[in-house]
């Protein structure tokens, strides 16, 4: 599958459970989805974990971006600096361009 994102792009994690009504074996932490970061590196292009995880082959494979964001905007009570941040690897399946 071909790379969408470059370092600094703004991606939305996708919620796919409550925008397409998927359940199963799911690879996006719930409490990103639908948050706004800023992909930091591609980390490399992998088996879909999502159907390796059935017995499948894994394909397509997907790049793999780790993804940063600010932890005040992940957990609006949090009170340390407003520079801290964590980063987190996302598939680009679950990912979209971030709205302007």
């Amino acid at each position: 599958m071909a790379v969408r994102f470059t370092t600094g792009d703004r991606v939305t994690v996708r919620d796919l459970e409550a925008e397409e009504g998927l359940r199963g074996h799911m690879r996006a932490p719930v409490y990103c989805r639908g948050m706004t970061g800023e992909i930091e590196r591609l980390c490399g292009t992998f088996g879909n974990p999502e159907t390796l995880a059935y017995g499948g082959d894994g394909q397509p494979a997907q790049p793999l971006y780790r993804v940063r964001f600010q932890q005040s905007q992940l957990w609006p009570d949090y009170t340390g600096p407003t520079r801290d941040s964590i980063e987190i690897e996302v598939y680009q399946h679950w990912l979209k361009a971030a709205q302007p």
